[in-house]
């Protein structure tokens, strides 16, 4: 087994934070910046590569980085994980979400059965439901066809499949994949539910309950929400509800749910969208063989995960850059550009994801930590960030690192040629010009529109969004988030930074309150 440490005890770091430090504005001037766009890059899954040219770093910097990885052990702690290792200390579990898109060592077992084929055995469930639905074998009290797919969640059960089917639905109509069409309730707020319900028709639509506990107040509070609607429309409510759940929750065999599949303790919500909790809806929403093919595009990239050499390993470069930006060079904070509209709420699930996995002050074994650890993650589609926060971005005080998301195509395969170039050559050229201006910067004898430069990014470049290189992205930062975490030497897989305010809000709910939480229950109306 490997060996975790602090990583202000590893030598490596120790050097690392001794490198000189790269004058970007300089490197990324005339020739020297086309030959750093040239070699600073590392080839993904699915045809994409991650490309780095334009952040701080140099040959020097990236040897330390390989040196910290090594003694880090980060690739050995990989292996750990798919192989069934206790990695989250704090609920004494494995992590095993990349078993559900592919075998990447030794079988896992676990509660008396292969992991791998119990996940396996799900998807099958899910995609022989799917194809019933589709078939109309499975149908509503009039026989008729179910036409749309709800699902109730939160966190990791709502902002995962929400951002995947959002990235899929245009490239499924123009494909003749969109089967059903998908909508989300994840809010308790009533308007969330009551605006849903409004626009579907629910004697048509199937109603998917997403909550690994079958507890969660949210998730009960909007199923019992949409039951009170299916009641009123005189519908029998368990023929148009489902269930994505463990084998043990109070969900699991109840007669309320036409069927129930299952997902286990060893995959956390936020790292569950390649599970029945994203397969569910994405089968329905775009048939079994979608979700197929980006569960491939998932494993595919996962197994380059398992490479030592940086240059190999994307999502380790991606991790160990951002390990030096956060520790030594001090940025507090990262963006997450896309420059898809496609990927719309990608950037929302990536906060989870991150600031979730990595916003810990205590190490795996319960310790506080002397470095800083997770950035805040932010983000939005360009170009629309550029008229909202790229101000901050380019002139701030703060420098904020970027991580740009773009492609070369479009996903409808329509566009029109305006003043001289196409709608997507215009949202290229707008990506292209944004790194080299944070990058480089532009001097101006007015302070006002003097730019500093030194503003550091990477980007993302792929063909165009699709079911394999969605998998693929998707895959790429949950891995990244993964081998950042080890660094740090934090527990990247419980959250029990969200469990004090639900303890509260039910003793608000019980009316057990004194001192300032009653008398903001009181304030509020409670």
């Amino acid at each position: 087994m490997s060996q975790w440490k602090n990583m202000d005890q590893l030598e490596a770091f120790a050097a690392l934070k001794q490198t000189a430090k790269v004058d970007l504005p300089k490197v990324m001037a005339g020739d020297e910046g086309a030959e750093r766009v040239k070699k600073y890059q590392v080839p993904m899954a699915e045809n994409m590569s991650y490309n780095f040219a334009a952040k701080a770093v140099d040959d020097d910097i990236l040897a330390a980085l390989q040196k910290l990885a090594d003694e880090a052990e980060l690739v050995d702690k990989f292996n750990d994980l798919f192989n069934g290792a206790v990695i989250n200390t704090g609920e004494k579990r494995m992590v095993l979400h990349h078993l559900t898109r592919g075998q990447l060592g030794e079988d896992v077992i676990a509660d008396g059965v292969n992991k791998r084929e119990f996940y396996l055995n799900e998807q099958k469930k899910i995609a022989d439901f799917a194809n019933d639905v589709h078939s109309g074998k499975i149908a509503n009290e009039a026989g008729e066809k179910f036409t749309t797919v709800v699902q109730i969640g939160i966190g990791g059960s709502d902002l995962g499949p929400r951002a995947m089917y959002l990235a899929l639905e245009n490239w499924a109509k123009v494909q003749g994949k969109l089967k059903m069409k998908a909508h989300f309730i994840s809010n308790v707020d009533p308007d969330d539910a009551a605006s849903v319900l409004s626009s579907v028709d629910v004697a048509h639509s199937l109603f998917i309950i997403v909550s690994k506990s079958g507890t969660t107040l949210e998730t009960l509070t909007n199923q019992s929400f949409v039951m009170d609607a299916l009641e009123k429309a005189g519908l029998d409510t368990s023929k148009h509800l489902i269930a994505v759940t463990s084998e043990t929750s109070p969900l699991a065999h109840s007669d309320a749910f036409l069927k129930a599949f299952f997902m286990d303790d060893y995959i956390g919500g936020r790292y569950s969208s390649t599970s029945g909790v994203g397969g569910a809806v994405l089968s329905l929403a775009f048939g079994p063989e979608v979700f197929a093919e980006f569960l491939d595009g998932a494993a595919h990239e996962d197994v380059l995960s398992k490479e030592k050499d940086l240059f190999k390993n994307p999502a380790l470069m991606d991790a160990l850059i951002g390990v030096y930006e956060r520790n030594v060079l001090g940025y507090g904070a990262t963006a997450i550009l896309p420059y898809s509209q496609a990927l719309s709420r990608f950037a929302a699930h990536l906060q989870q994801l991150d600031m979730e996995s990595n916003g810990k002050s205590v190490n795996r074994y319960g310790e506080k930590v002397n470095y800083v650890t997770g950035p805040v993650i932010f983000g939005e589609p360009g170009t629309n960030g550029q008229h909202s926060f790229y101000q901050l971005l380019h002139q701030g005080t703060d420098i904020i690192p970027l991580q740009f998301v773009g492609y070369k195509n479009n996903q409808m395969h329509h566009d029109v040629v305006i003043q001289g170039s196409t709608s997507q050559q215009k949202l290229s050229a707008n990506v292209a010009a944004q790194i080299v201006a944070f990058a480089a910067g532009k001097e101006n004898e007015n302070p006002n529109k003097s730019f500093d430069g030194g503003r550091p990014s990477s980007i993302i470049i792929g063909d165009s969004v699709s079911p394999a290189s969605l998998g693929a992205l998707l895959a790429h930062f949950e891995n990244k988030v993964m081998f950042q975490g080890f660094v740090w030497n934090l527990n990247s897989f419980d959250q029990e930074g969200v469990q004090l305010g639900k303890i509260l809000a039910k003793k608000v709910l019980a009316h057990e309150t004194d001192g300032a939480l009653k008398a903001y229950s009181e304030l509020l109306n409670i």
